[in-house]
């Protein structure tokens, strides 16, 4: 069956559109483009096209509660190939003003869970190499 449409961008809401384009280019990489003051695009190299469309008043997801402020969608990111890269990128996207949701268990698992600045999960995952 044929598509009825192809992907154009994931729109995150958030209160500063121009800063959280900012933080998820210095992860992801590319140049934010603002149209306005309200809707800023950033286009990740080999990657989705993210869209930040001013929301004043948002109140962030409690992740992980499911019963108030559901996270609806979170980004995933590869973090790396091996623990140290992992670390190495835990520590870079802290720095930019990420903080931890979900900081058990690091061993047990192939991803760690993090809010950006305006309160929306992401995680980098630990990929295996080709």
């Amino acid at each position: 069956m044929a598509p009825v449409a192809r992907l154009r961008s994931v729109v995150v809401d958030c209160p500063d559109p121009h800063a959280l384009a900012a933080f998820y280019a210095r992860i992801g990489g590319g140049t934010p483009e603002a149209e306005d003051d309200d809707w800023v695009v950033l286009r990740i190299p080999d990657g989705p096209r993210l869209a930040f469309q001013r929301a004043p008043g948002l109140t962030p997801p409690e992740w992980p509660r499911a019963d108030r402020n559901a996270q609806q969608f979170h980004l995933d990111f590869e973090g790396g190939t091996t623990w140290e890269e992992m670390d190495a990128a835990e520590e870079r996207v802290l720095a930019l003003g990420a903080r931890v949701l979900d900081g058990e268990d690091y061993e047990k698992k192939d991803f760690r869970v993090y809010a950006d600045p305006a309160g929306h999960p992401f995680c980098l995952c630990r990929i295996d190499p080709l």
